[in-house]
């Protein structure tokens, strides 16, 4: 939709990869919508995962015992934060839409993903107490999470080996994301592209690219332990 930001957090090292190939078709549908997209390519920009002291410029509230969740929440409130910290965050706040584009690693995230979580969803900038899940500060943003498995559908059902999807969502959406406020839209899943056919990538690739046509028109989920769990 005309006029509308997208910011897609990219977390994959090939570009020709099946992942790449779905973060540059939302990046083709979205800006024929006219959308304005940003994208974080974050091994690209060989982005810090870690959480460390480098993350707070100048002296520490506390020096004498670190405690990394106040120093950022206090260095946040000073606009003392470490500049790949409040880039990333100038990204999101400006977004009305952040698609998270990645290949499941042990039912998550990989490492640099999650730290860009870690680091950029801050107190003061994302949620504070109290000011979180309804109440969090990215209230009016959706988010959406496209990722890749490893393992077949059948393998992520309610009696699949691997037990139904949403379960391993729940961390990621409902206590990352929504925390932190966000509306979430309908995860998009891409299973087993290292064994599907040519053929079955591509239809991956088109039918996300089909979802995004109307992706503006899309109802949030109910973000609760029933949408995860069951009754």
């Amino acid at each position: 939709m005309a006029g509308k930001k997208v910011l897609i957090v990219y977390a994959h090292q090939e570009p020709r990869s099946i992942n790449g190939s779905l973060k540059k078709v939302a990046m083709e549908e979205l800006s024929r919508q006219g959308c304005t997209i940003t994208v974080s390519d974050l091994y690209a920009m060989d982005f810090e995962p870690r959480a460390t002291r480098k993350d707070v410029i100048g002296a520490l509230s506390n020096p004498e015992f670190f405690n990394y969740g106040v120093e950022v929440y206090e260095a946040f409130k000073k606009r003392s934060l470490a500049s790949d910290i409040t880039d990333e965050q100038k990204k999101v706040q400006e977004a009305d839409l952040v698609i998270f584009q990645f290949p499941l690693y042990w039912f998550g995230m990989p490492a640099i993903l999650k730290g860009w979580m870690d680091r950029v969803l801050c107190q003061g900038f994302a949620f504070d107490i109290p000011g979180f899940y309804d109440s969090g500060f990215l209230k009016n943003k959706f988010a959406l999470l496209s990722l890749t498995t490893g393992s077949t559908a059948e393998m992520y059902t309610r009696t699949g080996i691997s037990g139904d999807f949403r379960y391993f969502l729940w961390p990621l959406q409902h206590g990352a994301l929504h925390f932190c406020g966000f509306k979430i839209l309908a995860p998009q899943m891409s299973f087993a592209p290292e064994i599907a056919s040519e053929e079955e990538r591509k239809a991956m690739v088109a039918s996300w690219a089909q979802r995004l046509k109307t992706i503006w028109e899309e109802e949030p989920i109910d973000c609760t332990p029933p949408w995860y769990f069951g009754q």
